[in-house]
């Protein structure tokens, strides 16, 4: 059953005007190892718990999103998709009637269980758990080193129906993208012939523009927060080189310099820190280089990333968990793809594909760790990776699979998957998440037992992990990729601050 409303009824839950207030008791276990009579090493497991208490501010911000790649497939298809849902736009298909909506969101169209009733499981949808800003009131904007306004841009990518396009031309062709930072040796050559509208100036002038670029847009829209993300060009890999980008002050020494090793995306990451705006990286490059991490820590300035996880490895998290979790050891895992979007053009360059192959390559570590008894230290599944750019597909991306595993007695097992994702109509709900979530976790404040203050979640928001391939955490944080996992972190988080225990899926009291 789906319930749009729900009050928690709880001595450890405060409601006011301002916030909503929680306990919640928290329990972990701590792991030891001793050493026995007979000299061995035993691991000791010791449960404990922590009472936490949680503060979350209720007022809703009016909230605009900055797009690092407006002019792009999923910057063109997220503001055709926002205002259709906003003007209620329905649009006619040689299968029917279509209505907007906004399928493939984790906020928007998915639900959590709450509890049960007359042996009837409760849902809610995920958006009711925690207030949330409502997409239908975002205000867009962004950068594109194309000046192409966004409905031209809409028809470019071939993404929608051409009804809706009709639609939507009025309302989207004045909207024009702000001057973006384009260096060819950061992205493959043949972009070149999209860059007609581009910031010039040293480094440091171009990360200066942006700052005014952010102040500007809120002055003008009069938007409360700003949230920031990249989702323009997939980069190569910035090297992080001692004296250049390792530190903070190393970093801002190199953009005093202007050293060329500093990527576009770095300085967006760094214009949005000085401004206290959160920012994503929705692409697989190592934007967030150790200087960066650096500042927003010191900034307490909230960054995400890396890449979005939308088709392919998204299954990829669920596939091999499952297979790992069986007792089930995947020895080989091939992976195909081959795209026709702009995305596909620029990743067929070697190093910008291989920034790709690092982020979708990285996905089955933490669960090949978890198990000892399948994997002996420093063993891995062979794992290949291959991207081919198609024009002919455009932005249906297809995904082929072969997973080969080690069964019981010598046995093998194959699993083969085909997968159409349509890139960015997966991606673009996502993004959407990743900025909703992201302004969430601003108004989000806790402390343990025994801490005088409240204080925000760490800047490294690693509770974006279920939406990106390369989930950023903090330092000496492991890292998740499992998605089920992923999920029941961000889930049971959002239930702590409303005092509702993790879903443990025990149902005890049917036992």
């Amino acid at each position: 059953m789906l319930v749009d409303t729900f009050r928690v009824d709880s001595p450890f839950v405060t409601y006011t005007e301002e916030t909503i207030e929680s306990k919640y008791e928290y329990k972990t276990t701590d792991m030891v190892h001793e050493v026995t009579k007979e000299g061995k090493y035993e691991w000791i497991a010791r449960p404990k718990s922590v009472t936490y208490q949680f503060s979350t501010k209720r007022a809703l911000p009016k909230l605009g999103v900055m797009l690092v790649g407006w002019g792009g497939n999923n910057g063109s298809t997220l503001t055709a998709g926002i205002i259709a849902n906003r003007e209620g736009i329905s649009w006619v298909t040689k299968d029917g009637v279509q209505h907007a909506n906004y399928f493939g969101s984790l906020t928007q169209a998915s639900t959590c269980r709450i509890g049960s009733f007359s042996g009837e499981e409760i849902y809610v949808p995920f958006k009711s758990l925690l207030p949330m800003v409502d997409p239908n009131d975002i205000v867009i904007g962004g950068w594109d080193i194309s000046d192409m306004n966004l409905a031209d841009a809409m028809e470019r990518a071939r993404v929608l129906d051409i009804d809706l396009q009709k639609q939507l031309r009025p309302l989207m062709q004045d909207m024009v993208p702000l001057p973006g930072i384009f260096d060819p040796d950061f992205i493959a050559a043949n972009q070149g012939s999209r860059a007609n509208n581009i910031i010039k100036g040293s480094k440091k002038e171009q990360m200066e523009k942006v700052i005014q670029d952010i102040r500007t847009f809120k002055a003008e829209t009069k938007v409360d927060k700003v949230v920031v993300l990249w989702t323009a060009n997939t980069e190569r890999y910035s090297d992080v080189i001692t004296g250049l980008n390792d530190t903070k002050e190393n970093l801002f020494d190199s953009l005093e310099n202007g050293e060329p090793e500093i990527s576009p995306s770095t300085l967006f990451a760094l214009a949005c820190i000085h401004e206290g705006v959160p920012f994503i990286n929705g692409s697989p490059q190592n934007t967030f280089v150790p200087g960066v991490i650096e500042y927003a820590i010191e900034k307490n300035c909230l960054i995400g990333g890396d890449d979005f996880k939308s088709g392919q490895t998204k299954m990829k998290s669920v596939l091999v968990d499952f297979l790992v979790g069986a007792g089930i050891k995947p020895t080989s895992i091939v992976s195909y793809n081959h795209l026709g979007n702009n995305d596909g053009m620029n990743l067929s360059a070697p190093q910008t594909f291989r920034s790709k192959e690092i982020s979708k390559s990285n996905v089955v570590d933490d669960m090949v760790s978890s198990n000892s008894i399948l994997y002996s230290p420093g063993e891995h599944p062979d794992h290949v990776i291959v991207i081919k750019y198609v024009p002919y597909v455009g932005d249906s991306k297809r995904a082929m699979d072969e997973y080969t595993s080690e069964i019981f007695m010598g046995g093998r097992n194959t699993i083969s998957m085909h997968n159409t994702c349509e890139d960015s109509l997966l991606a673009a709900p996502l993004i959407l998440d990743l900025v909703l979530l992201a302004e969430l976790c601003t108004r989000i404040q806790f402390k343990a037992d025994g801490e005088e203050k409240f204080h925000s979640f760490h800047p490294v928001a690693a509770l974006l992990s279920y939406l990106t391939k390369a989930p950023l955490v903090p330092p000496g944080t492991p890292v998740v990729n499992a998605l089920a996992k992923q999920r029941s972190m961000l889930e049971n988080v959002m239930r702590a601050c409303i005092g509702l225990a993790p879903e443990n899926n025990m149902m005890l009291e049917y036992k």
